[in-house]
């Protein structure tokens, strides 16, 4: 009886330590997987000039110009490198975006645009997670660029935008959503 009460013991003892060892290698996974996707990004990163709510609000329609014409230029884009390069070959066209959209809001001062890599802190949204780290990005800069900044991905494109309930939500653009669901899910 007690001979049986151990085995039973092991068992159950066994079925736990298994269960935790494939628990820890689907979170190795998925650390990989998030890896893999900070490895495979290009962000756009729009600073206001300041905080004053104008320059948040032209901000914001920087972002709408720029992201009507990044969802058509990129829409081609497989790689990132693809995405680097059609990124790289628009930059003036970005910026007389940016400029012409400051201008047409009656603001004079200018944009500035540069592709680097920077680092991003942790963001989660809608149950997607982009760790921190540094990504490749497009740095959009209006006047100062001293402002609150709103961000997305680029590449591959996945954008987010305000909702009606005053947060944010995500827009899918592509065949991101079927990746992320991937690593996510």
């Amino acid at each position: 009886m007690k001979t049986r009460k151990i085995i039973i013991a092991s068992f159950f003892a066994l079925i736990l330590l298994a269960l935790a060892l494939l628990s820890m290698c689907a979170c190795d996974l998925r650390t990989a997987d998030r890896k893999q996707l900070a490895e495979s990004c290009i962000r756009i990163h729009i600073r206001a000039n300041s905080n004053s709510e104008a320059d948040q609000s032209v901000k914001l329609a920087v972002r709408d110009r720029i992201t009507e014409f990044l969802e058509l230029a990129l829409s081609e884009c497989r790689t990132k490198s693809e995405a680097a390069a059609v990124l790289s070959r628009e930059r003036s066209r970005l910026t007389a975006i940016a400029d012409s959209t400051l201008k047409t809001h009656g603001y004079s001062y200018k944009s500035s645009i540069r592709i680097d890599n920077e680092y991003f802190p942790d963001r989660v949204y809608d149950g997607y997670e982009f760790p921190a780290g540094n990504y490749d990005a497009v740095v959009i800069n209006l006047g100062s660029g001293s402002g609150d900044n709103w961000w997305c991905v680029a590449f591959p494109p996945l954008c987010f935008v305000p909702d009606s309930d005053g947060g944010e939500k995500v827009v899918y653009k592509s065949w991101i959503k079927e990746f992320l669901d991937k690593i996510f899910n």
